[in-house]
């Protein structure tokens, strides 16, 4: 696990471009504490900061093929790297470690940007072949690895992290007011923009190419396969299901570190430590947080499960006393992001990271197995009225006036099941806080419909639970949940992994119809019946709950001042909202006659790394707060 940066084609002297290098990667040293390496050739700079997790010892990266002419900076692990090694060796290649680092460079001489494809695997790797002096890079299926890229006048530069190309110059970055619109409706940038113009995030599934004569061309060489009927029945969907699943957290436990695992007392984590206890040597390790109010805490439940499976487990009940790490959670993303769970995840990550450097998650259950209880809801017709939806819709209008219309109709009313679930997933923006931003930017009210239409092709239609569940995959998977858990776990150097992601399981899991996944009465129909006898029966009979945190009555507490400082003083945020609309959210939430702690807290987030950013905050790596 690591953090990579680099650029090619930047007309520079050696020197100055072995100094840029070094600075892109002292920003984002926190992803890689353990050691740095560089390539540095005309034309091409690639760094990395490295976390050592496989082949400790013999690992260190940039790594490079026989003869030098291949060279690749990496962040991530590779999953089948074992069988692909093996196919490498048997067709002539010879490797001089056991990192599957090596199995990148050999790969790429074998099968040249083809390789991308028969990678299991959570990965961001950039290539410089030298040969042809070209520049290749690639992100992993789902975006569990982050990758951005600027072209910049006569080449390209790309990062793991924003801060990387704020410090290759941070002159020339300006902060789109397109991506602000879209962050106060999503709580995230979403892909493929960033909140700075110009700059990109590589898609899941995609590679680039870049080189001077070309310049950058994109391929997507993988895409979610489309749900349709089954040949199984319901017991070979079940035995299916169950052995994708032991393989893929069997696969995610290889580490010459000491390994670990996130437990709430859901369904997903249960899962995960169950076959971990199975296959795992030695007694398994798993953290929870739990919160001192009681309709927020998990904290007794996760102690009752991790009880049954035998584990060591550690966990930390957090107090109110939550301001004082806003700053560092604001800043520790590398663009603006507003998902408050980040709070809880990273305490999670900082109590993990005392006692090892890998942990397991959970994440990614509820997207392909129908955990949300919004599907519920929308499929079995709860807020069906559509005038209850076209006012949603109405609301929304003063940001995004465009959102009904959608570039291909598909999401085009209130009165449309999809159009139903736009309103839960754009949630942002009720009628009472529809005056908040100024809607000045008609690209960014176009770009927010089409954030949804784009992910719905026409084989996806038919099967709308499938089609729910696509959406949130394609979007609030990567652009929210992985961003949030790659953010706060690297903030302290920690590698998470996530097993539901395993390659063979998501494309098992997706090309299921989306009944089988869930219904107008079940959540996780058939990811249940897979799991009987895996988990204590207490998890199944639970009711769903989100990693949520009391913000509406943090806000009139320990975040009140936060609150009251919007109604202030709006900084660096004046040019993009209406400050009598904030002042009327802030007025309204204090005095408890409606709760904005969604909004409110966006605009927080926002305002403090607005001013953070003009300060200079995000060329250095977060400042973690010490409070686990």
């Amino acid at each position: 696990m690591c953090g990579i940066a680099g650029f090619a084609g930047v007309p520079a002297d050696q020197s100055s471009s072995g100094q840029r290098i070094r600075a892109m990667c002292d920003a984002i040293a926190h992803r890689g504490p353990d050691s740095d390496g560089f390539h540095l050739a005309p034309g091409v700079a690639l760094g990395m900061r490295r976390l050592s997790v496989i082949d400790v010892a013999g690992g260190r990266q940039p790594i490079s093929n026989e003869d030098g002419s291949v060279i690749v900076v990496f962040n991530g692990e590779i999953y089948n790297h074992h069988q692909l090694r093996n196919e490498l060796e048997a067709a002539g290649h010879q490797f001089r470690t056991k990192s599957d680092t090596e199995v990148l460079v050999h790969l790429y001489e074998q099968f040249g940007t083809q390789m991308a494809q028969r990678l299991h695997g959570m990965f961001a790797f950039a290539i410089w072949d030298a040969k042809v002096n070209t520049l290749f890079i690639a992100r992993d299926r789902s975006g569990m690895k982050p990758l951005s890229y600027w072209e910049v006048p006569g080449g390209l530069a790309f990062c793991s992290e924003l801060r990387s190309l704020w410090v290759f110059n941070s002159d020339a970055l300006i902060v789109s007011s397109a991506a602000v619109m879209e962050y106060l409706a999503f709580g995230y940038v979403p892909e493929p923009g960033t909140i700075f113009q110009g700059v990109r995030k590589l898609p899941p599934g995609h590679s680039l190419t870049w080189s001077a004569a070309g310049g950058v061309r994109t391929k997507q060489y993988w895409a979610p396969p489309v749900s349709g009927p089954s040949t199984f029945d319901d017991a070979e969907k079940v035995a299916r299901l169950r052995e994708h699943l032991e393989k893929s957290v069997g696969s995610h436990l290889e580490s010459d570190v000491p390994l670990g695992a996130f437990l709430s007392s859901g369904i997903d984590s249960s899962t995960v430590v169950s076959l971990m206890n199975r296959q795992a040597s030695g007694r398994v390790k798993t953290f929870s947080i739990g919160f001192s109010e009681a309709r927020y805490d998990e904290s007794v439940a996760a102690r009752e499960v991790a009880a049954e499976f035998g584990t060591e487990h550690t966990e930390l009940i957090l107090d109110p006393a939550v301001g004082d790490i806003f700053e560092g959670i604001a800043l520790m993303f590398d663009e603006p992001f507003a998902d408050s769970s980040a709070i809880p995840t990273f305490l999670v990550a900082q109590l993990a990271r005392r006692s090892v450097t890998v942990a397991l998650s959970g994440d990614a259950g509820d997207e392909l197995f129908g955990g949300y209880t919004r599907y519920i809801d929308t499929l079995s017709g709860v807020d069906s009225d559509p005038g209850r939806i076209a006012r949603a819709f109405g609301a929304l209008g003063v940001i995004l006036p465009h959102f009904v219309l959608g570039r291909n109709r598909l999401i085009n009313s209130g009165r449309s099941r999809l159009g139903k679930y736009a309103s839960r997933v754009v949630q942002a923006v009720r009628s009472d806080e529809g005056g908040v931003a100024k809607s000045g930017d008609a690209a960014a009210r176009v770009r927010i419909g089409d954030q949804l239409n784009r992910y719905l092709p026409a084989g996806v239609r038919d099967d709308f639970a499938a089609a729910m569940m696509r959406i949130d995959f394609q979007t609030y998977l990567p652009g929210d949940i992985l961003t949030k858990v790659d953010r706060t776990s690297m903030a302290v150097s920690l590698e998470a992994r996530v097993p539901f992601l395993d390659c063979d399981l998501v494309d098992f899991a997706l090309s299921l119809p989306g009944t089988d996944r869930v219904t107008a009465v079940e959540t996780k129909r058939l990811l249940r019946r897979a799991i009987v006898g895996l988990v204590p029966a207490s998890v199944l009979a639970r009711p769903k709950r989100g990693f949520e945190i009391p913000l509406g009555s943090w806000l009139r507490g320990p975040l009140r001042h936060r609150a009251e400082a919007l109604a202030g003083s709006l900084g660096e945020l004046g040019p993009y909202v209406n400050h009598a609309a904030v002042r009327r959210l802030v007025r309204e939430h204090l005095i408890g006659r409606r709760d904005h702690s969604v909004m409110l807290w966006r605009l927080m987030v926002l305002q403090f790394w607005l001013d953070g950013l003009k300060s200079g905050s995000l060329g250095r790596p977060p400042a973690v707060p010490k409070f686990a």
